[in-house]
């Protein structure tokens, strides 16, 4: 098979990205907190160090939270019906996010604490 040109490669991915948005509500909430997180970058005027600690923090929530809905996808075509190892597999990869999440929150209250106190 042929692999398509880059831009369509581009394409495809920004695709997934839009789909993320429109149907998947946790995904919808870490954009938000994410967009609250720009603003504060900017209202607080986060130095480079901090401002990309907090980014790479937010991203790092969105992959993991696009990782597990991917995986989630896989497991529900592989076995529509309920399945205890698949339910073992999905909250392993829904554990990834909530450690990203809690590693968000943690570098969070380290860098903004010098801001607000």
């Amino acid at each position: 098979m042929k692999k398509p040109p880059f831009y369509k490669s581009l394409l495809y991915s920004i695709k997934g990205v839009f789909w993320m948005l429109k149907s998947e509500r946790n995904f919808q909430l870490e954009v938000f907190a994410l967009l609250i997180n720009l603003f504060l970058i900017v209202y607080f005027k986060l130095n480079s160090t901090d401002a990309s600690l907090i980014l790479l923090v937010c991203f790092l929530v969105l992959i993991a939270e696009t990782l597990n809905t991917a995986i989630e996808k896989i497991c529900d075509f592989v076995e529509p019906n309920f399945n205890k190892n698949i339910g073992l597999i999905k909250d392993i990869a829904a554990g990834a996010v909530i450690l990203s999440t809690l590693l968000s929150i943690i570098v969070g209250i380290l860098v903004y604490s010098k801001y607000f106190f």
